[in-house]
């Protein structure tokens, strides 16, 4: 128990070093972290660097990278865990999983696209991986949404400071 609270700690100190320093590998950490099913923002990082005089593309890039990355954990763990969690932990019967595939299928894959949304977003991705949908698909819905936040957050900074 010694050893793996002192690797805990290794580890905690590291990540605290990192995250105290603000720069792109700070950003992409923060972005991740923000995009999994931990409350976390990262956008006021990407303010701050843009504030200092971080080029603007390139920081939109890494934030957007970070976050979709995180936003694609989620969806795996829902793929790989999905029937697990519907089942055992959510108890959802079988009649109740075809109706929510239907209405998800027909509404929902759209919505992955509002994944940047706090509360709903990482949710969405959870239950894209559960529904199993088409990993180009959701590619292309998340990163799209995620860019959009971040780049009118970038925009709207930008503007401000000007």
């Amino acid at each position: 128990m010694n050893q793996f609270y002192n690797l805990f700690l290794t580890y905690g100190s590291t990540l605290h070093d990192t995250l105290s320093q603000p720069g792109y590998g700070c950003l992409f950490i923060l972005s991740f972290l923000a995009s999994s099913l931990l409350p976390v923002g990262s956008e006021w990082l990407l303010v701050l660097m843009l504030a200092k005089g971080y080029p603007p593309l390139a920081t939109v890039i890494t934030a957007t990278a970070g976050n979709y990355l995180g936003a694609l954990s989620t969806y795996l763990i829902g793929i790989l865990g999905g029937e697990w969690l519907i089942t055992r932990v959510l108890r959802i019967s079988r009649e109740q999983q075809e109706r929510a595939r239907g209405f998800y299928q027909r509404y929902g894959v759209c919505t992955l696209f509002f994944s940047w949304l706090p509360i709903v977003g990482d949710p969405l991705c959870l239950v894209g991986g559960t529904m199993r949908t088409d990993f180009r698909l959701f590619t292309l819905l998340v990163a799209s949404g995620k860019l959009t936040r971040y780049a009118v957050v970038a925009w709207v900074s930008l503007l401000a400071s000007s």
